[in-house]
């Protein structure tokens, strides 16, 4: 609900299903920053979109700017994965519905059988999420349930006492799961070697952590005075001593790609760490992330940060979208949104424009679709080698590799209307519209076809990971 005053503008945050999210009185001064910071303390490490009407507001929209006659309520989607914005690894699908209920299809050692926890997924999930092989979702009482392939997190037993309430967010690595609770503690659980295994820093997890972040087969842990924690493979980030005393203090997000991390602190500026080669070596753009960073995206080997000026600055394996020169010219102002594949990366401009860089064959070149990516694109959604993109009329444009769901040919007059969200695993897509139906495309083993559990995907559908 919005209503102006002189200085202040009254708005409610809803969800696809209704529920109120957040609702206050902000300056109309303010950017639309403030409101993303309300929706994400109702679901700490969620990455959401918020839309008024048809019409995208980003992080950089002036509140004051909002047309208040378009509706009565900012709506909050809620997006696939955490702030990290790492991809998912496996080749299954779950989603949530408005009665809290789940349905999952795709690849079966992927987790696509949730089976054997049936009952307890009936109602109550309210978030999942995933690793290569398994699942764990939280309900709305603060349980966890698991599932999938026992070996890369499904089976939670050991710590099951741990997990019967009070979870508020869960992390996967490609292996293993952490779990933040209410109270600051942290429970890990899955393979030891991906992060599974946090004994080594267990005295560090036992209050005051806000955040989980993952990469392949490490973590990080974000706690309530700036300070960051980590554990895992030691090459691929979860050793942090090189960096430690720029952790201390001041973190307020981090991004996990595959073998490395990149944190954000509160005065703008950017530390890495991690494997070198992959991202973890900074040093080369130095001067450009001391200050103003507002977002970090990455593909498997390379990062990519978004400036509060709206322009781009990219570091890691030149050939996995680390050097954005051949588009620089396009990326120095404007950019609101960037997204990756595992080798190429997509970015979002204020005025609805996409501009793409990377691998060609993967999503870097979006030539064939350009004149549909020129205006009117409100999200961008990657798998392992393509690109979808959401426009503000609710159609789907998809590029990359056609057998990964660049193609969504065949599926093409179910996208042209109504879709409001997008999320993709390794090799397929799922689309959500907006009277909660699913419509997916891309390997059809790994989830790109639906059609077994078609008729669970008809309606009241808010939620796919």
């Amino acid at each position: 609900m919005a209503m102006a005053t002189s200085s202040e503008i009254h708005f409610e945050l809803v969800e696809l299903s209704g529920h109120v999210v957040a609702k206050g009185a902000w300056s109309a001064t303010l950017r639309a920053d403030c409101l993303y910071r309300s929706a994400h303390l109702a679901k700490p490490g969620r990455r959401c979109r918020l839309l008024q009407g048809t019409r995208e507001i980003t992080p950089f929209t002036p509140l004051a700017a909002l047309d208040l006659s378009l509706g009565t309520c900012i709506q909050v989607v809620w997006l696939s994965g955490s702030t990290a914005g790492r991809r998912s690894p496996g080749s299954a699908f779950v989603a949530i519905k408005a009665n809290g209920s789940v349905v999952t299809w795709g690849n079966d050692n992927s987790g696509s059988n949730s089976s054997a926890v049936a009952p307890l997924l009936t109602e109550g999930v309210v978030q999942v999420c995933g690793t290569n092989n398994a699942f764990a979702a939280i309900k709305a009482n603060g349980s966890a349930v698991t599932w999938g392939c026992a070996d890369y997190g499904s089976n939670s037993s050991a710590v099951a006492p741990l997990l019967t309430e009070g979870v508020v967010q869960v992390c996967g690595t490609n292996g293993a799961f952490a779990a933040v609770k209410a109270n600051g503690s942290v429970v890990t659980w899955g393979l030891a070697d991906y992060g599974g295994d946090s004994s080594a820093v267990a005295p560090l997890l036992t209050e005051g952590v806000v955040q989980v972040c993952g990469s392949s087969s490490a973590f990080t842990a974000i706690k309530a005075n700036g300070s960051v924690v980590t554990w895992g493979v030691a090459d691929y980030g979860g050793d942090s001593s090189a960096v430690a005393p720029l952790l201390t203090e001041g973190v307020v997000q981090v991004c996990g790609i595959h073998g490395a991390f990149a944190a954000i602190k509160a005065n703008g500026s950017v530390v890495t760490w991690g494997d070198a080669g992959r991202g973890g070596n900074s040093s080369a753009v130095t001067a450009l992330l001391t200050e103003g960073v507002v977002q970090v995206c990455g593909t498997n080997r390379a990062f990519a940060a978004i400036k509060a000026n709206g322009s781009v600055v990219t570091w890691g394996d030149a050939g996995f979208g680390g050097n954005s020169s051949a588009v620089a010219q396009l990326l120095t102002e404007g950019v609101v949104q960037v997204c990756g594949t595992d080798s190429a990366f997509a970015a979002i401009k204020a005025n609805g424009s996409v501009v793409t860089w990377g691998r060609a064959s993967e999503g870097g070149n979006s030539s064939a679709v350009a004149p549909l990516l020129t205006e009117g694109v409100v999200q961008v959604c990657g798998v392992s080698c393509a690109f979808a993109a959401i426009k503000a009329n609710g159609s789907v444009v998809t590029w990359g590799m056609a057998d990964y769901g660049g193609d969504s040919s065949a599926v093409a007059p179910l996208l042209t209307e109504g879709v409001v969200q997008v999320c993709g695993n390794a090799f397929a897509f799922a689309a959500i519209k907006a009277n909660g139906s699913v419509v997916t495309w891309g390997v059809a083993s790994s989830g790109g076809d639906s059609s077994t559990i078609a008729a669970l995907l008809t309606e009241g559908v808010v939620q796919v990971v």
